[in-house]
């Protein structure tokens, strides 16, 4: 019986290791982010601010990459990020001397986002290739998917929104 349930448990594995394996990839390359315009943070340091920004949109992207075919990969060079909302000093915001600095959001500070990417097939050959350029300037005002308490949401509505639209599937591939 035990061999039975181990026999079990490695087919499994197995299975699950090939149908991961075949899932879309991506690979993220975050290029000079300390020119990038904004990823900073009101309450702590620029650095771990940016490692965790960059991990959780990295992480974000990576649910996105699932809807891709499988084998296929796509490569991103992200050379620009600009959060929603801009940093600025508690006295600016009205909120007195003693507080660290606070991120303001309003309509004027737009997400932005510059990188490149290829699309490539299972086997690397070069299905699409584009430098992009994107901005949200209805951020505050369009419908966002992700709860409020995500600091994110707009970044991340506004790279899911570039992405349905740039891979979206064809009738045939539904």
């Amino acid at each position: 019986m035990k061999h039975i349930a181990i026999a079990a448990f490695s087919v499994s594995l197995l299975f699950f290791s090939a149908t991961s394996l075949a899932q879309a990839e991506v690979e993220i390359t975050w290029q000079d982010p300390e020119k990038f315009d904004d990823v900073r943070s009101a309450s702590e340091s620029r650095v771990k601010f940016r490692e965790r920004t960059f991990k959780e949109l990295d992480e974000y992207i990576n649910e996105l990459v699932e809807d891709l075919p499988k084998g296929q990969k796509l490569v991103m060079n992200v050379t620009n990020l600009d959060l929603a909302g801009d940093v600025l000093p508690a006295s600016f915001a009205g909120l007195g001397q003693s507080m660290s600095d606070v991120r303001v959001v309003k309509p004027i500070y737009i997400p932005r986002m510059s990188f490149s990417y290829q699309l490539l097939s299972s086997d690397g050959t070069v299905l699409q290739e584009k430098e992009v350029k994107l901005k949200d300037m209805s951020f505050s005002n369009s419908h966002n998917r992700f709860f409020s308490s995500d600091a994110l949401r707009y970044e991340k509505n506004m790279i899911a929104d570039w992405f349905e639209g740039e891979f979206a599937k064809s009738d045939t591939e539904k």
